[in-house]
């Protein structure tokens, strides 16, 4: 549900969206040779086809918690979010996939279609940004 928020869905939309691949995948008899990133790959698409259909790209919302986080601080939650909104949307999705699905670069490549390399170097972009902005809240 997380990921396909931070694909730009709204919450709502992202369980709609997550309850269809979850569907569509009990239909098909097919074993992807790497399941996870089958699914975010799926999940990606279907927000992807999503986005067509409204004929216009929607914002993250700023209202609503789409992450969670261990210490529960509502602020941290939403400084963390907006930072995360801040990040182009390759970049954040490979942050989101690496840091809170667990995948591996190379699973995050299986799953978008992009070379590892370019996975990579995502990542790295994406840190250094989140360590420039988030850097005053982490001194704290």
């Amino acid at each position: 549900m997380a990921y396909a928020c931070s694909c730009g869905l709204d919450f709502a939309s992202a369980e709609d969206v997550v309850q269809q691949v979850f569907l569509n995948m009990l239909a098909k008899t097919f074993k992807p040779e790497v399941p996870l990133a089958y699914l975010y790959r799926a999940t990606r698409n279907a927000c992807l086809n999503l986005h067509r259909y409204r004929a216009r790209e929607t914002g993250l919302p700023e209202a609503q918690i789409w992450l969670t986080h261990n210490t529960g601080n509502r602020e941290e939650i939403f400084t963390l979010q907006e930072a995360l909104q801040d990040l182009p949307e390759e970049q954040r999705e490979t942050v989101f996939l690496r840091i809170w699905s667990g995948m591996t670069l190379f699973e995050i490549a299986e799953a978008t279609e992009t070379p590892i390399n370019t996975v990579a170097s995502r990542y790295r972009y994406a840190l250094e940004k989140l360590r420039h902005r988030l850097g005053r809240h982490l001194e704290k």
